[in-house]
């Protein structure tokens, strides 16, 4: 009796890309390509209603992204695994994607022997992670957390629910400069450049909940 097949969903908009990927695959023994989308949506409907053991899902797609792909998952529980594989690994992509329940993070300069056996893995149920990505979550856990004020910590809550600078002066009854002057103390504090860096480590040390944004 043969071996269970892996059943692989690839979600990638570049129509070049999934054909590699799933020439790849179909190469492979022990895989099975069971379908492809081109955007997280669509995503979501083939994971529904095609059940794969491993969905390999880009991030940066027109229409819904790979982040709000993965957290609809999530949410609806659909019993498979998702690895993230993309081009990005800044702290705004992977913490957001990790938060959402990927299962792991790789690279499109993954070898193909590495792409195959981190699905493997993934299928299992064990976390994958290219060695850029492992680094750099090393490397934030070990920073020294500088605490936040309690007026940071409320900016960048609303910083996650996407209020603008002037609509956190608003809420906040302060100005609009005071607001600037504490998002970039609070750039400072978490070592980041931008307001999506910014949630993305509101969340991973623990900061934000899934309630903000």
């Amino acid at each position: 009796m043969s071996e269970a097949r892996i059943g692989v969903l690839i979600v990638d908009d570049h129509p070049v890309v999934r054909d590699g990927i799933r020439g790849m695959f179909e190469r492979e023994p022990g895989f099975e390509v069971v379908g492809e989308a081109a955007d997280g949506g669509r995503a979501v409907e083939l994971a529904r209603s095609l059940e794969p053991d491993v969905v390999l899902m880009d991030l940066r797609m027109p229409g819904t992204s790979g982040v709000e792909a993965i957290r609809e998952l999530t949410r609806l529980r659909v019993a498979t695994r998702v690895l993230v594989l993309t081009t990005y690994a800044t702290d705004s992509d992977v913490g957001p994607a990790i938060e959402a329940g990927a299962t792991g993070y790789l690279l499109k300069d993954a070898l193909p022997d590495e792409l195959v056996r981190a699905v493997r893995l993934a299928a299992r149920g064990e976390t994958v992670l290219s060695p850029t990505v492992a680094t750099r979550l090393v490397g934030r856990v070990r920073e020294p957390a500088v605490p936040l004020s309690e007026r940071e910590l409320e900016i960048l809550r609303l910083i996650a629910d996407g209020s603008t600078n002037r609509e956190a002066a608003a809420r906040l009854f302060i100005s609009e400069a005071t607001v600037k002057t504490h998002v970039l103390h609070l750039y400072g504090k978490l070592g980041v450049n931008d307001r999506a860096a910014a949630v993305a480590a509101g969340f991973r040390r623990g900061l934000l909940d899934l309630g903000n944004g």
